[in-house]
């Protein structure tokens, strides 16, 4: 079998860098991207090729998708993994926090396809997998500007499906739910750096009361469990168009069919509650 090449971004932490082992240890060709190439430097030590990435930068993706293709011939596989969470009420989110939101997690994504595809379409072969989240479908208070986005990744990872149908590239979306990773704590910050209006004080309570508790409950993911949905979507030969990572997530993504009214109703009861 020939050796492939998988390029992952955000592999500083957590999903990223459980996924940039996961392909090593399959015997791919790694290339692991952060923004940060220090923290990723025991990578490069087991064996990865790294880089510094920064999604929301075109000069970098040109340059790390440029030396895969002078090294690799080209990518195989792209992991769309680089992301974080803002959180906080929108009427307290400056537009430039919410576009900074968008860069990385819709417009970075978004830079990384168009740099891969014009290889992938020559070669009629590659696989794209956008990592997703449980607030792709479902939105709640304070999550307004991370599910934004990823309503928007969900979207355009639908309509880069069946654009690429039939030209040998499949588009997979992984959708883990809470992980164990320090997700959580950049969200807690950025909303804690925001101007608080009192009249939310609520939304920030359920905001901390959240991170402090979803990646400790037994419904958290492990990054090692999404790492192997990933890989398993960036192997099996004719991947399904998207895998959510455990039951718990699943079952959750059903409650996105209920009347709006009824969802409305347990965001009150939400609000009762703090």
């Amino acid at each position: 079998m020939t050796e492939k090449t998988a390029l992952i971004t955000g592999c500083s932490s957590g999903i990223g860098r459980a996924s940039a082992e996961r392909f090593l240890d399959n015997d791919w060709t790694v290339y692991a991207t952060s923004r940060d190439e220090r923290n990723i430097a025991d990578l490069a030590d087991a064996g990865c090729e790294t880089a510094t990435l920064d999604v929301t930068e075109d000069e970098d993706v040109e340059r790390v998708v440029d030396e895969i293709g002078a090294e690799e011939g080209g990518v195989d596989c792209l992991v769309n993994n680089a992301g974080f969470g803002q959180y906080g009420p929108l009427e307290d989110v400056p537009v430039e926090r919410l576009h900074e939101q968008f860069d990385v997690n819709v417009y970075g994504p978004h830079r990384l396809t168009r740099a891969v595809l014009p290889n992938m379409r020559r070669r009629e072969d590659g696989r794209i997998i956008n990592v997703s989240s449980i607030n792709g479908r479902i939105s709640a208070p304070g999550a307004g500007p991370y599910a934004g986005s990823k309503f928007a990744l969900e979207a355009m990872t639908d309509a880069l499906r069946a654009e690429l149908d039939g030209l040998g590239i499949d588009v997979v979306t992984v959708v883990p739910g809470p992980t164990k990773t320090n997700f959580n704590d950049r969200a807690e910050t950025e909303a804690e750096a925001l101007a608080a209006t009192r009249e939310y004080e609520w939304v920030y309570d359920a905001i901390e009361d959240a991170t402090l508790t979803t990646e400790n409950l037994p419904i958290a993911d492990d990054p090692d469990a999404v790492a192997t949905t990933i890989f398993d979507a960036a192997t099996v030969s004719d991947p399904d168009p998207r895998y959510v990572v455990n039951s718990f997530t699943k079952y959750a993504l059903y409650t996105r069919f209920l009347p709006d009214s009824v969802r409305q109703t347990g965001f009150r009861m939400i609000r009762k509650l703090f």
